[in-house]
């Protein structure tokens, strides 16, 4: 019996395995025969040469940490014997020279979808509703669930987006709150919206009314429950108001210049940096190629992979901007008392991931070769065209919600492990393989696993690219869509009274 292995980078002196592999199996390698030394899972690295202590590991091309004891080919590289080179004052990445951001190239790529009065496109014409504090949480998912009885067949659906925060927040912590639902306010997916406030929490209506500025009032109707005799009744009336309105908006024919997809990877593995991702980077591409926009966030999860990601920085100011972002975010952990290299997650190591800059080095390939144009704080709605940075951390929920509320109006989410999280816009799972995909077939929209099996990525990325065009138009629902999973999750981060 022969397992497959995968050497990313020319320059990498240890492996992926495409399979689980025993002691004494043989290898087919990139250097020829290897055998295996010990029990070494699928989606885990095994050296390809022999090694000294103090080595560096080398995978994507870039160092991910180095060796505390000496390694022989053939052995397991992980946590027991690889330890992260990460730091407080680490390496600071280099300028390398403005690039001039091309020019859209022409693309026959389009998608049918909803055309707002600012210009921008949903690809969903729902009715949303937004609560202020967490005290009405209760009235904003009845109001929802009922005009999705009432008016469902009309509209793409109604759905409300509750969340615990609103009351007792103060400054900044106040502030993300604010940015973050006035970012789902107005966003192009909601044809209508419905704002139900309290009437006595910190999160006033007026002042979040006032935060999602540019919004069309015309689709947009609030209240105070305190103010009103039922609130029930208020938000049902107000939802057939903005029903009247959205049920005359249309798909209409659109390039694939309007689309601004999110790109968020949860539950990675040893595989994901090799399938799923690179394929994610593909589409990042092709999209921004013809014009299109992308939101890559993360920003703990850019460590160690800042020098490969910020030389795509358009200019000078983009990339000082960016690097400040994740220097930013490096203080953020250290003002907390936490070391900046404790990221990947006891799922991630089980899965082959075993150093902070391994899992960087993978997570960035999402945004394939594309030009960095945009840095964007949290919640801060995201400009048209190129590749965007988000200040957010890398949490599945506040991640992809930072996304969705910057202006997203789809997702694609890879996974090794499998998730069955949903957020306010369509939500396409990506998994690294096909067991997960197998085994999850209620939570995985797509498998990039052909890739391990040689089905090129011209192939697999047009696939794709094909269903991704096809839930943007609503011809198909997403997986999350189907099970009716839409959550969101906001960053806390200040003083609670």
């Amino acid at each position: 019996m022969t397992v497959r292995l995968i050497r990313v980078h020319p320059d990498d002196n240890v492996g992926v395995l495409l399979g689980p592999v025993d002691a004494g199996v043989a290898m087919i390698g990139p250097d020829g025969a290897l055998i295996a030394q010990e029990t070494i899972a699928r989606g885990h690295k095994i050296a390809l040469v022999d090694l000294p202590a103090g080595s560096a590991i080398v995978k994507y091309g870039y160092p991910i940490g180095s060796l505390d004891q000496p390694v022989r080919a053939g052995e397991w590289v992980h946590s027991h014997n690889l330890t992260t080179d990460l730091s407080e004052g680490g390496p600071q990445p280099q300028f390398s020279g403005s690039i001039a951001p091309a020019l859209p190239l022409a693309s026959d790529l389009t998608f049918q979808g909803y055309r707002r009065a600012d210009g921008r496109v949903g690809t969903r014409n729902e009715l949303w509703v937004i609560n202020t504090v967490g005290c009405v949480n209760h009235a904003a998912t009845i109001i929802a669930e009922q005009a999705q009885i009432r008016f469902g067949h009309l509209i793409d659906g109604a759905h409300a987006f509750v969340h615990p925060f609103g009351c007792s927040q103060l400054g900044d912590d106040l502030a993300m709150t604010q940015r973050i639902l006035a970012g789902l306010i107005r966003h192009p997916n909601a044809g209508g919206v419905i704002v139900v406030g309290l009437g006595c929490e910190n999160n006033q209506l007026a002042a979040l009314m006032a935060a999602a500025r540019g919004v069309d009032r015309a689709r947009v109707r609030f209240f105070n429950a305190q103010e009103v005799e039922d609130e029930i009744e208020e938000g049902l009336a107000a939802a057939a108001e903005l029903v009247d309105v959205m049920r005359h908006d249309a798909r209409t024919p659109c390039p694939l210049s309007d689309l601004v997809i999110g790109v968020k990877c949860g539950g990675s593995d040893g595989l994901s940096g090799l399938t799923a991702n690179p394929l994610v980077g593909r589409i990042t591409d092709r999209t921004t190629a013809a014009g299109g926009t992308i939101i890559l966030s993360e920003v703990p999860e850019m460590f160690g992979a800042e020098q490969h990601l910020l030389k795509r920085a358009a200019d000078r100011a983009t990339f000082d901007k960016a690097n400040a972002m994740i220097e930013g975010f490096k203080r953020y952990f250290i003002d907390h008392g936490q070391p900046v290299y404790e990221n990947p997650s006891p799922g991630n190591k089980a899965g082959g991931l075993t150093t902070l800059e391994e899992k960087s080095l993978g997570a960035v390939q999402k945004g394939g070769g594309a030009t960095i144009t945009q840095v964007l704080d949290y919640g801060e709605a995201v400009g048209k065209g190129g590749m965007a940075l988000l200040r957010s951390p890398g949490n599945d929920a506040v991640s992809s919600t930072a996304e969705v509320a910057s202006g997203a109006t789809l997702l694609l989410f890879t996974t090794g492990r499998g998730t069955p999280l949903g957020f306010p816009v369509p939500t396409i799972k990506i998994a690294s393989n096909d067991d997960v995909a197998r085994r999850k077939p209620q939570w995985i929209d797509f498998s990039a696993g052909p890739l391990l099996d040689g089905i090129p990525m011209d192939s697999v990325s047009q696939t794709c690219m094909d269903l991704i065009l096809a839930i943007a138009s609503g011809r198909r629902l997403t997986r999350n869509e189907e099970n009716g999973i839409r959550e969101i999750a906001i960053w806390k981060d200040g003083v609670t009274l």
